[in-house]
């Protein structure tokens, strides 16, 4: 079975992406079966009867974190998460800080307490692995791990 995915870029996702990548924006939107503007707040997903039952945030800036945490959806990406919440779907954000203060951590644990999961990418360093390629595939594929899907990485105790 494919999966449907939806994706929304932030402004400042794609300013990283053009200075930092050779990628255009318009290759990654056209992996999406539905692309929306960050702006767009009457899109689909900013509707709760909008039937999405997965989000991922990557990555998940501590702004974002913060708009999320306190309600204020003034974009696509912190709307469409709010109504993630509100109807009790599986809403995962991959969080990028380090080190974290006081704030970042309240942030997350309010919202761990609504069951939103919180899944930094850490690199998991015990699959030994030989290539930094190879520790993005897996922190990518344990990030998938939580909306059910199953990439195929190397798993604990499996040769």
């Amino acid at each position: 079975m494919k999966t449907k995915t939806e994706l929304i870029i932030s402004k400042a996702a794609k300013r990283v992406i053009e200075s930092e990548t050779d990628i255009k924006i318009s290759e990654i939107q056209d992996l999406a079966n539905n692309y929306y503007d960050v702006d767009d707040i009457a899109a689909a997903p900013a509707s709760g009867s909008y039937n999405v039952d997965k989000m991922l945030i990557v990555p998940c800036t501590m702004k974002t974190l913060s708009a999320i945490a306190n309600g204020y959806s003034s974009n696509l990406i912190t709307r469409a998460a709010d109504v993630m919440i509100k109807e009790k779907r599986k809403l995962v954000l991959v969080v990028r800080e380090s080190p974290l203060n006081a704030i970042h951590l309240e942030n997350m644990l309010k919202l761990a307490r609504l069951g939103v999961t919180i899944a930094p990418p850490v690199p998991s360093y015990y699959i030994n692995p030989k290539s930094v390629d190879e520790l993005i595939e897996y922190t990518a594929g344990r990030i998938l791990d939580q909306i059910g899907i199953d990439s195929g990485i190397k798993r604990w105790g499996i040769e």
